[in-house]
This record gives structure tokens, sequence and C-alpha cells, in this order.
């Protein structure tokens, strides 16, 4: 979605949880974690794997959207694990795998990347050598976030949305204030290229969705600590990498997420390419890489030949 002028985009809440090692952040934190330079990303010898798989065990009125939310997870990580039960009445004492485990995204750059089709943005702090991940809305069907290194521009507190044409109709009006209505939420952060940004949102349920016109959206609590972090000119990479594949303890991972933006034409081919390309062929197990490939479920998952 589009800057000012688009209810768009996505921010991030921050509860600075800093966790060395892989144990998942409490409810509504941001996942933190150690990790090696970007430039080792993709180096066998690297952990690059970052988090643990969780578990919930579903209450009374619990609903994946809020389970997702208390577990700073996008409702599209639950999505696609558990596609057949209801999102809104799921039964009640079910065991659910929580996503909370990542292969970090292939980068050489500190600062925000945002990889588009896993709906994730990474937060590479330098300087006390972190990374916190967090859940995010995207660009919808003909309005797809841009791809591109890019920086942040600009920041703003309490943001108008300066609403586009063909919308005016609609609110009745051309300029809206701050407040509870406003898509932008409370916090904007305006990027190098104009009319997109990373911002909060007046619908925390939207979160793992494909719901702005081009711009990055957060949870409320998400971007409010992220705001203040992120200083002017941070870089921004948006990247497009539906599979990963990482490294830990010596072994090797592949995370494979669902085409959302049908851009890539054959996820199996692709998957392998990326495979032949980093030399690890003789080292995966290739039907089972194969399998991981094909369910697209959003977890890593180890594909070390035994």
């Amino acid at each position: 979605m589009k800057s000012t002028n688009h209810p768009c985009v996505l921010v991030i809440a921050l509860s600075l949880f800093l966790l060395s090692v892989t144990s998942p952040a409490w409810a509504r934190g941001a996942y933190s974690f150690r990790y090696p330079n970007p430039q080792v990303a993709l180096d066998p010898n690297a952990d690059t794997v970052i988090g643990v798989v969780g578990e919930h065990v579903t209450q009374k009125k619990d609903t994946l959207l809020d389970i997702a939310r208390d577990n700073n997870l996008g409702f599209n990580e639950l999505e696609v694990l558990y596609p057949d039960i209801d999102p809104w009445i799921p039964p009640q004492g079910s065991r659910l795998t929580l996503p909370t485990q990542w292969v970090l995204p292939p980068t050489a750059k500190y600062g925000i990347v945002i990889n588009i089709a896993e709906m994730r943005l990474y937060y590479f702090i330098k300087s006390i050598q972190m990374v916190r991940t967090y859940p995010i809305g995207i660009g919808d069907e003909g309005w797809y976030s841009p791809l591109g290194t890019f920086h942040v521009a600009q920041k703003r507190k309490n943001p108008a949305w300066h609403i586009p044409e063909s919308l005016q109709e609609k609110y009745q009006m051309k300029v809206m204030p701050a407040g509870p209505d406003n898509p932008l939420g409370d916090y904007w952060m305006g990027l190098s290229i104009p009319g997109y940004g990373i911002h909060g949102t007046n619908f925390p349920w939207a979160i793992g969705r494909l719901v702005t016109h081009g711009c990055i959206r957060l949870y409320p609590e998400d971007i409010e600590r992220l705001f203040p972090a992120v200083p002017l000119k941070t870089p921004v990479e948006m990247i497009y990498e539906p599979v990963k594949i990482g490294f830990k303890q010596g072994r090797i991972y592949a995370e494979v997420h669902p085409d959302i933006y049908s851009r890539i034409p054959d996820l199996t081919a692709y998957g392998h390419d990326k495979i032949k390309k980093s030399r690890l062929t003789d080292r995966i197990d290739l039907d089972l890489f194969n399998q991981v490939l094909r369910q697209a479920q959003g977890i890593p998952v180890d594909i070390s030949r035994n």
C-alpha cells in the first residue's frame, strides 16, 4: 500500500526480549536472537536457524488469529499449517505446533530485511549482534509490495492518511487525521521509494495477510517498539524468497513458503536450483527435500542426508 497516500503497511511491535539462544519470546513480544555476520549467512559452518518450534493447546474461546498474535506470528503462519481448522472455532484441547523457528534470510547487509514471500520482517542490529523478527501484512493482489533496496527516509508518530482519489468518495474526506479509524496506525516509517512505508494498523487481524496497497503493516505493539529503535537512513532490503536454506550445528535445513505472488513457475525446480548453486546436493535427502517443497508449511526442516 502506498505511503501517506494509502493505508499500507507494516510496522513492528517490539518487546525487546533479548534471547541469545533459541528460546521463543513470550506472548506479544518480539523474537530476538544472536546471529552470525550477514556475510557468512550461507556458510555451512554458521548457525543460521534461529528459535525453536513451540506448542499451544487450544482453550475455550481461542481463535487462530488470537493465538497467532499472542505468539507474535502472522495468521498465514498458522493457516498454512492448519488449513482444515476453522480459524474462529478451533477444537478445544487441540495441540497446535507454533512455527517459532526460522531460517535467516540471505543478505549481506545490516538493517531491515523484509521477505515478502514469508510475510516476515527481520531487523539486524550490528551494535549488539542481534536479529529481531516480526510478522507483517503485505500488498494485496494488484498492489504488490516492491522489491529492492531502500532506506528509512522519514518517521512520524500519529500520521495522517492522505487518501487517494479513488477512495475519497468512500471515506468522504481527502485526509484522515490520526485516530482509531486511521489504517496507518500510530507510527509511520516512510521509505526512500515514494509512496511506500512500514507502519502500524488499526486492524491487527490483518497481519499475515495480503491487505495493503504495497506497504508493510505490523501489529500495533510491534511497531510501537520498532519505531524508536530504527534510525533514519536504516537500509531496508525487500526480497522474495519462498525457499530458504540454513544451517544449524552442521545440519542443513530448508524452510519453504507458498508462492503467494505466483512468481515462481516451478517451486520444486526453484528449490533444487538453490541447492545446486549452494553445492549442497550431495549432502541432502532429496526425497525429503521434495516433500518439504510440496508441503510448503513454513517451518525449517532438517533435510540433511544421514
